[in-house]
């Protein structure tokens, strides 16, 4: 009876490049050559949900990751350089950031330590809920966070949090690049002194070193080396505690720096094209028309005498119309209340935390026996206190703009309504007619301040009036604003004007009252970026290297796989401290699986730092005893667990139904007590490839836990050992079929699949015959498959 069962098989459109299974629930993401990322569920390997490629995100996905909680899933893209975080409930970005260069790896850690320190720090974490009031949840119902957040909550933008534990996204790319990112959102170290492309990453979990393996290429005919690198980051270790606080502020200010974002695209989608069309008709009014008097003098007329010229009666009647006219007023009302409560509720209540925030952050700053080694500046944070101050200045600005628009504009509409309803002769309602001379002054006042003709406005925007305020302060440009507020009288410019003292004080915010609200928020967020750089330069320079291995060379050949299913594999024993690498090489044309293991503590050695692995002939049916024991090469490994590693194998003897097999290796019948005094001498000089006859060669016999993959050529596996779930994926990355590890099949069960493997494998062509038609044939079976995949319904993520 097989071990492991079967519970699903697909054949895929697109070919897949990179595979990972969540860490806390039965689902898979994917990413294809077509730059699409899929989440699958365990059970029939049902789609849950897919995000296509688009150009603002980006089409080459060339990494995944998993938050360890499993809530968000991480992924970074080769053509626009960015990282994007996105919820596990809905295919949409969550967060995202722009890296230097294209990323070829990632890997999401948690931190494991324990310490009193910590642990009240984590019972603290809720002391800013008791101190700000709740963030309002941002509005539904703008196509922005429509998109964003599902229908029951939308807080999901605080869901970036996530659990008080610390958490690290370290990222690598081409030319050395590494960075570490906090909770996934803030950088905290960027890594210098690696050579190479990076292949592989792990951070281990209490934070003392950082493993690496980087494919270096000396020159582009020559064959690539693959090294392995062990960075020192003990002062990440040492400091954690202060590491975590500090990390947990840098992700509150990031997760707030996104809300505020998202708050003011509300606003600019609130905000209505419709409200341009008194500034447009005026405009054409002025092209159009004959006499030589002005606008504004044409309106004070009807205001006066209530006589208006024919031109003006033509545009008020004709382009304007009664309707026309209660609709702007309608749309204006409508628009900029909804921007004013944004304002208030949101803007203003998201400042006001990212202040507590960044003064929190500033006595850390100050407490420098704790913070100063890890490069917190108390100036800089200083500087984005004040930026965050201009930033609420000029958002209350806008409220007073709103505020006095909307008193304006009701006057203005009234008046010219009834003026208007009297020219066409309609009956004007009495309570309309009343009009007093403090109602004609207050018009009269708005006609003098917003309908002069400005022949300069007209060359910068194309119109001749500003009478609408609001929209010039959603615009995200570098313009100074058209109209900005009138300070002229003002007693407190005046007195700041007058007083040398105070205009340099530290304890007044900058105001600018030439820009808009989408330059300032512009400026503080780079003011804010600059003040949290030091400490990611500052801990990134005291990563040192602790270790450098050459491994081997590879072939060209070996090209056409995609990057991230390559070996390396890389993996941390938390309970241990231990690195793992696993990685095969090529002797007497049996690839065998190496293990080269190396204490997360850079100054602590371990035995057996490299040993090889052979297998032992165990299908007994398909090779007689006879022949030679070592028959298998592997093709791909990965951990399963800290005490396992799954791995896919291929009988190397020439014939032609080459069976392929998963199977679990224990790793307690690899590291076995004997040998202990064969010891492998590293020589920094040599490449291990050179010297593979000197490393120490374990043979092992599996007993029960494999079973042959039949109709499959299986080339790649990925596992999960807390969810005990493995998906291997055929050498023509499209075939998957997908197991329960730690269960055996049933027989019934067993013909089941067989039958249905036998109709989705059909297609795949046999190893000896790899032909064009081949090729066909499994096109051919993929898109077969294709129907059922579209008209799938895509299911929800309740567990």
């Amino acid at each position: 009876m097989p071990a492991f069962r079967q519970v699903g098989e697909k054949q895929l459109p697109q070919e897949v490049v990179f595979m990972s299974w969540s860490p806390k629930r039965d689902l898979i993401a994917l990413a294809n050559r077509a730059g699409e990322v899929l989440l699958h569920r365990l059970a029939n390997f049902q789609r849950v949900w897919s995000l296509p490629p688009n150009e603002n995100t980006g089409k080459e996905v060339t990494a995944l990751a998993w938050r360890p909680d499993g809530k968000i899933l991480a992924f970074g893209l080769a053509d626009t350089k960015r990282i994007i975080l996105c919820d596990v409930e809905k295919p949409e970005s969550l967060h995202s950031f722009s890296v230097d260069l294209s990323i070829t790896y990632m890997h999401w850690m948690e931190v494991t330590e324990e310490s009193s320190l910590l642990t009240s720090f984590y019972n603290a974490e809720d002391e800013s809920n008791l101190l700000l009031p709740k963030l309002p949840a941002l509005p539904k119902n703008y196509s922005t966070t429509a998109k964003i957040f599902s229908e029951e909550k939308s807080d999901e933008i605080m869901k970036l949090l996530g659990d008080v534990r610390l958490n690290a996204l370290v990222l690598g790319g081409s030319s050395g690049f590494i960075e570490i990112y906090a909770y996934g959102m803030f950088k905290i170290a960027t890594v210098t002194g690696v050579a190479g492309s990076c292949r592989g990453l792990c951070l281990s979990s209490d934070l003392k070193s950082l493993s690496v393996i980087t494919e270096i290429q000396s020159s582009s005919d020559s064959e690539a080396e693959i090294t392995y690198f062990q960075l020192d980051t003990s002062l990440l270790s040492s400091y954690l505690p202060e590491v975590t606080r500090m990390a947990r502020k840098f992700t509150h200010i990031s997760t707030l720096l996104q809300y505020i974002k998202l708050s003011l695209t509300c606003m600019c989608e609130a905000w209505e094209e419709i409200l341009m069309q008194m500034d447009s008709r005026l405009t054409k009014f002025v092209q159009e028309k004959n006499t030589t008097t002005s606008v504004q003098d044409e309106f004070m007329q009807l205001l006066l005498w209530g006589k208006a010229s024919l031109e003006l009666q033509a545009l008020l009647m004709n382009q304007l119309t009664v309707k026309g006219l209660k609709k702007l007023g309608q749309s204006i009302e409508s628009s900029y209340s909804s921007i004013q409560k944004l304002v208030i509720s949101h803007l203003q209540s998201g400042s006001e935390a990212l202040l507590y925030h960044l003064s929190e952050l500033k006595g850390m700053a100050l407490w420098k026996q704790k913070y100063e080694s890890l490069g917190l500046d108390a100036s800089g944070i200083d500087e984005a206190i004040t930026a965050v101050g201009s930033f609420i200045l000029k958002a209350n600005e806008l409220l007073q703009v709103i505020d006095s628009s909307m008193k304006n504009f009701k006057a203005f509409f009234r008046w010219l309504y009834v003026a208007m309803l009297r020219m066409s002769e309609d009956h004007v309602l009495p309570e309309l007619n009343k009009m007093t001379q403090k109602d004609i002054t207050f018009v009269a006042d708005f006609l003098t301040e917003h309908f002069n003709e400005a022949p300069e406005l007209y060359n910068r925007k194309g119109k001749y009036f500003n009478v609408e305020r609001v929209g010039q302060y959603l615009k995200d440009e570098d313009d100074d604003l058209v109209s900005p507020p009138n300070t002229e009288g003002n007693q407190w410019f005046n007195f700041l004007k007058d007083s040398t003292h105070l205009k340099e004080s530290p304890l007044l915010f900058p105001y600018y009252p030439e820009k808009s609200l989408h330059f300032v928020k512009r400026q503080m967020e780079g003011v804010i970026d600059q003040c949290l750089q030091k400490p990611a330069d500052v801990i990134g320079k005291s990563v040192h290297q602790a270790a450098c291995m050459s491994l081997y060379k590879i072939s060209q050949s070996e090209d056409c796989t995609p990057q991230l299913f390559k070996l390396p594999f890389l993996w941390n024993d938390k309970t241990s401290n231990l690195h793992y690498v696993l990685f095969t090489m090529l002797e007497n044309s049996i690839s065998k699986i190496h293990i080269l293991r190396r204490h997360t503590d850079t100054s602590r050695s371990v035995s057996n730092g490299i040993l090889a692995v052979e297998f032992g002939n165990f299908l007994n049916n398909s090779i007689n005893e006879s022949s030679d024991s070592r028959c298998y090469s592997c093709l791909d490994a990965h951990f399963y667990d800290d005490e396992t590693v799954t791995v896919v194998l291929k009988e190397s003897v020439q014939q032609e139904g080459k069976e392929r097999v998963l199977a679990q290796l224990p790793l307690s019948s690899v590291y076995t007590d004997e040998d202990q005094d064969r010891k492998f001498i590293w020589d920094s000089m040599e490449r291990l490839d050179e010297r593979s006859g000197e490393i120490p060669t374990r043979t092992v016999f599996l007993e029960n836990q494999w079973r042959v993959l039949e109709n499959m050529k299986a080339q790649y596996v990925s596992v999960n050992g807390i969810r005990k779930v493995s998906c291997v994926l055929s050498s023509n990355l499209r075939h998957v079929r997908v197991f329960e590890m730690d269960v055996e099949d049933d027989g019934e069960v067993e013909e089941e699949e067989e039958e249905e493997t036998a109709q989705i494998a059909a297609g795949e062509p046999d190893e000896s015959n790899q032909s064009a038609d081949g090729q066909d044939n499994v096109c051919d079976a993929s898109a077969e498959e294709l129907p059922d995949e579209i008209e799938e319904h895509e299911t929800s993520l309740d567990p």
